[in-house]
């Protein structure tokens, strides 16, 4: 104990001393932290403390990995309404020297019991809530993360999120928003109202929050690692807890939690290799995204802020990608998911070529099954996502015109990180809803993550599904671009306007972060934007059969996350001024 207790001080100290160095007349001048550049490591993440937490592991001489698991783990203290230890998440990692990538899924799962197959219409709103906690995977992901590629000690990255916890950081503008907009969901709990609204009274914004609990828990897992959580007595009283108000975790089911190792998804673009999260995850869509916006001419233009036929084309692309990922999801452990042909280049032409000049009320799902045994590019060689066999059931339905809106409120955290060598980590983390199920144990909340499962994915011993989407972007073998976003529908398209923005049409990456974006449904004719567009953009999408809708840049419309990578070695570190998070550099 008293050698974690000098890592936490020795980390601490060495954080506070790394200031950010802001780009002279830039976004980031005016917006602290929201865009810096380095020439070393950079780390990009939701919150100043946990991108503070990373840069510190860098200044020990650790790698991308130690600094992305260090940021995950204070985000868990510092962005609890959006991510915790008792959420899950998926990461991708880029190893400069081999030039390979490997990618960890532990987004929560289901686990034994056959009741998660099936939707109890008798049970309390606060029932339905806790059976939403899947099994939660954050802690077992980034342990195995770290083990296999970090290069510090595990109490070494720990230390930044405890002495967060156990001192306490100011509550920011966003955190203090959450709390007032789930403070019935909080008041179900009274260890977490006690917390979060001591006295009556909301946290507000510069307040500091101490949560002893949770660095009590943050110490254990430092102490014991992945045991320490997921077996014995902490284990037990967690599922007695789950249980104790409906839900479902068992002991045994928190015992067998399976990290996913695979190779992502892959694809190229524009001279570019695309790596993201394959299935449950939603890398498909971004990759989609992307190819469609190539085939169409969209990523011919010279940008989107001033070019109407662009956007237009955008909202199409955007609609046909949203059917396909409405349909085709699922754990492809229980179920075929043809993911491969949905981010193929040569699917993206077909779907691109069906962009109508009128939008229709409701735009259908392809079939991507003919291109899902297409071979791979070149450059995706050591990128190889198995492809999917159909079933005779798939088959069957292929050629239903169904078309699907899939709406997961999540409320999400990504961070992204490159170090001094080239190495690269890019995750995404949540807990689900605001709060997750507001299931309150151990110092943190669970995860509603099992309500993401619907009719045709729900059951046991599953991953959930989730628009999550950690992605990067290489140039010959070398990260240009780690990027993803936070929100829900949201993260796809804004993964992919912002990418779009930075890489084909030459945008400063501050600059293109900052930028309005659209939003899009299938199964609707409305195109949600951000002020920012010209005059011509909204006359465009009206006269194309869209009906805009004035969208305030918030809470929901995407938070991007990323580090852009020059061709000269410059690191920009780039946070979404749409929320509270902030880049940090390496001194």
């Amino acid at each position: 104990m008293r050698l974690l207790k000098s890592a936490v001080f020795l980390v601490l100290a060495m954080g506070c001393s790394a200031a950010p160095q802001q780009a002279s007349g830039s976004i980031g001048s005016a917006m602290l932290g929201k865009r810096l550049e380095g020439r070393t490591g950079v780390v990009s993440a939701s919150h100043p403390d946990a991108a503070a937490a990373g840069v510190a592991m860098l200044d020990r001489g650790g790698n991308a990995m130690d600094a992305a698991v260090a940021t995950a783990f204070a985000l868990s203290v510092t962005d609890i309404s959006q991510t915790g230890l008792g959420g899950g998440g998926a990461l991708l990692w880029h190893d400069a020297g081999s030039k390979s990538q490997d990618y960890f899924l532990f987004y929560p799962r289901t686990g034994r019991d056959s009741a998660w197959a099936l939707e109890d219409t008798t049970l309390t709103a606060a029932q339905r809530a806790a059976r939403g906690s899947a099994v939660p995977g954050m802690v077992a992901g980034l342990l195995a993360a770290h083990e296999r590629h970090g290069r510090l000690d595990r109490a070494t990255v720990l230390a930044p999120a405890i002495a967060l916890a156990r001192d306490g950081f100011i509550v920011s503008p966003l955190l203090a928003r959450t709390i007032i907009s789930a403070r019935a969901k909080l008041a179900e709990d009274s260890a977490a109202l006690a917390l979060l609204v001591p006295g009556g009274e909301p946290l507000s914004a510069g307040q500091r929050l101490v949560q002893p609990v949770l660095a009590a828990t943050l110490e254990l897992i430092a102490r014991g690692g992945s045991d320490a959580f997921y077996k014995g007595a902490f284990a037990s009283a967690l599922a007695r807890g789950v249980q104790a108000k409906g839900g479902l975790i068992a002991e045994a089911d928190l015992s067998e939690f399976p990290v996913t190792r695979s190779a992502p998804l892959c694809a190229e673009w524009r001279g570019y290799t695309v790596l993201s999260a394959p299935p449950p995850m939603g890398g498909a869509s971004v990759l989609a995204m992307l190819q469609m916006s190539e085939a169409s001419g969209v990523t011919s233009a010279d940008g989107f802020t001033t070019n109407a036929n662009a956007v237009v084309r955008l909202a199409g692309v955007q609609r046909l990608a949203t059917a396909d990922a409405g349909w085709w999801r699922g754990d492809p452990a229980v179920m075929s998911v043809p993911a491969r042909g949905s981010a193929s280049a040569e699917y993206a032409r077909i779907r691109a070529s069906s962009i109508p000049s009128t939008a229709p009320d409701t735009v259908r799902r392809g079939n991507p099954w003919p291109q899902e045994r297409s071979p791979l590019p070149a450059s995706c060689a050591n990128a190889q996502f198995p492809s999917a066999q159909p079933t005779a059931a798939d088959t069957a339905t292929a050629a239903a015109r169904d078309a699907r809106e899939t709406k997961e409120e999540s409320f999400t955290s990504h961070l992204a990180v490159v170090d001094g060598q080239g190495n690269a980590v890019s995750a995404t983390t949540t807990v689900g809803v605001l709060f997750g199920s507001g299931v309150y144990v151990g110092g943190f909340f669970l995860n509603s993550s099992a309500s993401n499962l619907d009719a045709r994915t729900r059951g046991a011993n599953r991953y959930a599904n989730s628009t999550i989407a950690p992605t990067l972007v290489l140039e010959r073998g070398a990260v240009r671009l780690v990027i993803g976003a936070a929100g829900s529908q949201y993260i796809q398209p804004a993964t992919a306007q912002v990418t779009m923005r930075i890489l084909a049409f030459g945008e400063d990456a501050g600059a293109a972060i900052a930028a309005p974006r659209i939003q899009t449904s299938p199964v609707r004719r409305e195109v949600e934007v951000e002020p920012g567009f010209s005059t011509d953009v909204y006359a465009a999408l009206v006269k194309s059969g869209y009906r805009p809708s004035s969208r305030i840049a918030d809470l929901m419309f995407g938070a991007v996350h990323a580090v852009h990578v020059r061709r000269d070695g410059t690191r920009i570190g780039i946070a979404d001024p749409r929320r509270d998070g902030s880049a940090a550099v390496q001194k």
